[in-house]
């Protein structure tokens, strides 16, 4: 297997990764799920995953899961610690690989970054500013749980620009535009450095999940 996605840990968080993965089109058998536990194991081979038993921080495990040939890591462990462990020797193993890591406490950001997490998601700050915005503006949180919810409504999703959109500016397509990927840099729109679109770029933008009765956002 190459090119494929190996999620680590299958709790709370790695279930809602696999989800969120599996509504935007990506194929089960593509998903390679680790985890100690036999029992939410075979709730992911129910979904069509491919599963590997075992222990992450173990470099033989993660080699099993085929982390070597991955395209993208996401480390979704219950301990900041264990997911330290998991990082560096997913990183050493796949110097290539996407790793996006979940963490607990913001004062771990800079350590998980040092043990090779392209990106690192602090789960209950999170959650803290959801539970603040739900206080007083519940129908930004409402957005976001529709963006977040791949089953219908509204998404972010990822496009490479068509030819006849190089040279234009990114605020001026059809699409509800929220910054462009060049070079593996994010510039968010409004940036001047993206003021015109250039053959490569990719587009986040915000599209209609099929099958949704409400009407596309446009700009």
């Amino acid at each position: 297997m190459r090119n494929h996605t190996v999620v680590i840990g299958y709790g709370t968080k790695g279930h809602t990764a696999v989800d969120a993965m599996l509504g935007d089109g990506v194929p089960p058998s593509e998903i390679v799920v680790v985890d100690t536990d036999p029992h939410v194991l075979e709730a992911a081979e129910r979904l069509g995953l491919v599963t590997v038993q075992g222990s992450a921080t173990k470099s033989d495990v993660l080699r099993l899961a085929g982390v070597q040939h991955a395209a993208a890591v996401i480390v979704a462990a219950n301990r900041d610690d264990t997911a330290v462990l998991v990082t560096l020797s997913a990183r050493e193993i796949a110097p290539k690989a996407k790793i996006v890591a979940a963490i607990r406490e913001s004062e771990n950001t800079h350590l998980m970054r040092q043990s090779g997490a392209d990106s690192v998601v602090i789960s209950s700050e999170t959650a803290g500013r959801l539970l603040g915005l739900a206080t007083t503006t519940p129908n930004v949180v409402e957005m976001i749980e529709d963006l977040l919810t791949p089953e219908a409504g509204f998404a972010i999703a990822e496009r490479d620009v068509d030819e006849s959109e190089v040279g234009g500016s990114p605020r001026h397509l059809k699409d509800i535009v929220l910054a462009v990927v060049r070079d593996g840099r994010m510039w968010r729109i409004g940036s001047p450095e993206i003021d015109a679109i250039e053959p490569g770029d990719k587009l986040l933008y915000i599209r209609l999940v099929s099958g949704s009765a409400s009407g596309a956002m446009r700009g």
